[in-house]
């Protein structure tokens, strides 16, 4: 018995990724390798709360701004 899974396409900084259905923007920061210390997160044009990474599911077509603090002087 084959399982398929079903996968969600997003658009992450311009380019277009394939994540599982269901994906949520905390899942997406762990997926792209970045550390969520010091990222942001807009989806669709509003910033998504840090607290809600783990609720916020991806949907087919968001488009996505992540962002990474880079500290300096």
């Amino acid at each position: 018995m084959s399982t398929s899974m079903s996968m969600t396409k997003v658009k992450v900084n311009g380019a277009i990724h394939e994540v599982e259905a269901g994906c949520t923007v905390a899942r997406l920061v762990e997926l792209l390798e970045v550390s969520s210390a010091r990222v942001a997160v807009e989806r669709n044009g509003e910033v998504v709360p840090r607290r809600r990474w783990a609720e916020v599911a991806l949907d087919e077509g968001d488009a996505l701004e992540v962002v990474t603090f880079v500290g300096g002087g």
